[in-house]
Order: C-alpha cells, then sequence, then structure tokens
C-alpha cells in the first residue's frame, strides 16, 4: 500500500490517458467523468453507462489529447506512475450542467462574476487506495495547479450524508478533503452544501 507521502500530483495531460481510462476500469466506474458533459437524459446516460461505456472512455482520451477544459484536472501517481486517483478540475462554464441541477440552479452563492471560477466536479481514488489521504492530496493539488490555468476560486458540491455510505457515493468527494484545505460553506444545505476557496494568484517567473 502506498503512502500518502509517496504520491506525486500532477495537471491531468494526454500522457495519463491510458492511466486515467485504467483507474476507471479498476474501479468500475463506466462514466469515465463524462456526466457533466453529456446532453440527454438521465436515462439516456445510465443506458449508455450501461451499454456502451467505450464511448465514454474514447470522449475522455480525446478530451484529454485535445486539451480541452473538459478534461481538466489533476492526477495522483505512485512512484511507479500509476494513475491512482483523479480530481475533476474544470472551469465553471465547461460544467455548466452541474448548476443546471435543480439543487444548485440560481443560489445566490453562484451570483456575480464568473470569470476564474473553477469546479471539482469528480473525485476518483482506485480501491485499494482509499481512505488514506489520496483525495485530500488530489485537493491540495487543485489548489496548488489551479492558479496556473487563471482559476481565482474553486468551488465544490460534496455530499454530507447524515449515515454512512459508500465510497462511490461520494463521488464529488469527501468532505473532508476540502476542510483539510480551506474551502468553506457558502450554502449551507444538507446533505449537499457548496464549499468554494479563494486563491492566490499565480506566481509571475
Amino acid at each position: 500500500m502506498i503512502a500518502v507521502e509517496a504520491l506525486r500530483v500532477e495537471a491531468a495531460s494526454r500522457a495519463h490517458a491510458a492511466g486515467l481510462a485504467a483507474l476507471f476500469e479498476a474501479a468500475g466506474s463506466p462514466c469515465y467523468c463524462r456526466f457533466w458533459h453529456f446532453h440527454g437524459t438521465n436515462n439516456a446516460w445510465l443506458e449508455r453507462c450501461a451499454t456502451d461505456p467505450g464511448q465514454n472512455r474514447a470522449e475522455l482520451v480525446s478530451a484529454l489529447e485535445a486539451g480541452s477544459d473538459e478534461a481538466r484536472g489533476v492526477v495522483a501517481l505512485a512512484t511507479d506512475h500509476e494513475v491512482l486517483g483523479w480530481l475533476k478540475v474544470a472551469p465553471a462554464a465547461a460544467a455548466q450542467k452541474a448548476y443546471d441541477r435543480r439543487l444548485y440552479r440560481g443560489l445566490p452563492c453562484f451570483a456575480g462574476d464568473r470569470a476564474g471560477v473553477f469546479l471539482i466536479g469528480c473525485a476518483l481514488v482506485h480501491p485499494a487506495h482509499r481512505r488514506r489521504g489520496v483525495a485530500t492530496a488530489l485537493v491540495a493539488g487543485a489548489v496548488r495547479l489551479a492558479p496556473a490555468w487563471g482559476a481565482r476560486a474553486l468551488e465544490a458540491l460534496p455530499r454530507r450524508p447524515r449515515e454512512p455510505v459508500s465510497d462511490d457515493d461520494l463521488w464529488t468527494g469527501p468532505m473532508g478533503a476540502y476542510e483539510e484545505n480551506g474551502f468553506v460553506e457558502v450554502h449551507a444545505f444538507d446533505p449537499y452544501p457548496v464549499l468554494r476557496r479563494e486563491l492566490a494568484p499565480a506566481r509571475q517567473t
């Protein structure tokens, strides 16, 4: 079992395409982080995941190779370069579907200038490495790297369950990972609060 101190967190790129696909397969997740970019109905999405997950995989790989905002994020790498974790960190405009959902539509915390606001839209950790701080390391990596992408703030839409749930139910990231990285609640509606973290400007080199 790898220690979290041995992880390297870096920006996702086309070089991670095969490793990311393998991560989703190891987790038994057919979505390949495409839900926020799927324009059909929920039933159509479920059908695609059940019958044609390869299309989701192909879209993720294509987005990574193109450097698209739809595949913007950070990965946690083991010393042998295996991808052990993924965190989607996309400009809010590239994940508008999230903000259009009933729970979040029209909230005052989303008013005003949205330029430079990025959404942490998905978190996935390899099943063999969960509950060891990988998600926390991924969020810390997002805080560190996102300013270079033009981000001035990060938003997150985690679930805060009232009773124990499976790891898969925390697919937008566990609360603790955000709390440990300085996120604060800007909308306290349980079990789905909205969190935000203001970012320091990117350092000029």
